[in-house]
């Protein structure tokens, strides 16, 4: 069977959601994404279904959400304490550690079928990342990768080296979901109650602090969308 690839992805920008309306928005999507996959596999048809891809951008109220083989004890305040700082806990089941979203952040979850592209996760999270490397060498700021330490850093390798976008993702039958949260003009106070990434005396960045003044949001969203239709060469409808 030969299935027709799709690289055309929706782009969709949710504005201000709670994490588990876009978690459930996300598996409703993966899943209709595998029906059609399946159904062309069940039915073996010379015309098969185009599977289709999403992008979903977001920001979340205060929250902090645990990967699937994360470890609890990175979560550093009692339930008591996260009601005072006007947080929730989650643990979902991305993979990675904890990590924090919140407002001046933007949080994008590809829903891609790679198999429009190419099945490979590691080349998939190099190349997320390369969309925000991308974004950020507008801004005069050069993002760099971490050996072993997946997700988007400035000054990777030095004794102050800092993270500025973390990333989990979880894929099913090669559909893809979750996916980056980029500090912008995030509250970085926050990252102060976990241990992110689960990786210790690390700094946590914004583009807000590198650049010490508040970004426009709708400009990065922008550069975001513009350097993800250039890395993965896609066509937005």
């Amino acid at each position: 069977m030969n299935i027709l690839q799709n690289k055309k992805v929706i782009y969709t920008d949710l504005k201000e959601i709670e994490y588990l309306n876009a978690w459930e928005l996300q598996e409703r999507i993966l899943n209709s994404i595998v029906d059609v996959k399946l159904k062309n596999k069940r039915t073996r048809v010379d015309d098969p279904l185009p599977t289709s891809n999403y992008f979903l951008v977001v920001s979340h109220p205060h929250i902090f959400t645990l990967g699937k083989n994360g470890d609890f004890h990175n979560l550093l305040v009692s339930e008591n304490q996260l009601k005072e700082i006007d947080a929730q806990f989650v643990k979902t089941n991305r993979g990675g550690d904890i990590t924090y979203h919140g407002p001046g952040q933007i949080v994008g979850y590809p829903i891609l079928d790679l198999e429009n592209f190419f099945t490979d996760i590691h080349k998939y999270m190099r190349y997320l990342e390369e969309v925000i490397i991308k974004t950020l060498q507008h801004y005069g700021i050069k993002g760099e990768r971490s050996k072993g330490e997946t997700g988007v850093w400035i000054d990777a390798g030095k004794p102050f080296a800092r993270k500025i976008c973390a990333m989990g993702v979880k894929a099913s039958r090669w559909v893809t979901m979750h996916g980056f949260a980029f500090n912008v003009n995030s509250n970085l106070s926050y990252f102060s109650y976990i241990i992110p990434c689960g990786i210790k005396n690390k700094a946590v960045t914004s583009l807000e602090k590198e650049l010490q003044h508040k970004v426009d949001m709708e400009e990065a969203k922008l550069l975001v969308k513009n350097n993800f239709a250039e890395v993965f060469d896609i066509e937005w409808i």
